[in-house]
């Protein structure tokens, strides 16, 4: 609750509390994946740095997302350092094989890197 109220949206910096850029980074984190278990590729495509988006175009992106049968997203860990936060992440999936047989459930430890930066936290693609 003092970390949401802490910051306004824009107002997040590289200086900010490191509990304000955790909350931040959390719940864009949250809403990339809901955008991704949605299978909303341009909605996720908006949560990309602004250089991610200069290096890759949302038809690059669209490409390269594979709409997947993503389950759940539960978030280990968030570190920040000045502007830099990582962030630990587990996600479960399910996947058809070619044979057409599902395998469900598949859980997968993950790690993403956010920057902070235009008063708010931006996925940054490919790293």
């Amino acid at each position: 609750m003092v970390a949401g109220c802490a910051t306004v949206a824009g107002d997040l910096a590289k200086d900010s509390p490191a509990e304000v850029k955790q909350a931040v980074v959390k719940e864009r984190v949250k809403a990339r994946w809901e955008a991704l278990k949605n299978k909303d590729i341009d909605g996720s495509y908006a949560f990309l740095s602004p250089a991610s988006r200069t290096a890759t175009t949302l038809e690059m992106y669209r490409a390269r997302v594979r709409p997947t049968d993503w389950k759940s997203v539960t978030i280990d860990a968030v570190d920040c350092e000045a502007e830099i936060c990582k962030v630990k992440l587990q996600v479960i999936y399910d996947f058809r094989l070619e044979s057409g047989k599902l395998m469900q459930g598949i859980r997968s430890a993950s790690s993403e890197t956010w920057i902070i930066e235009k008063g708010t936290a931006w996925y940054v693609w490919g790293v």
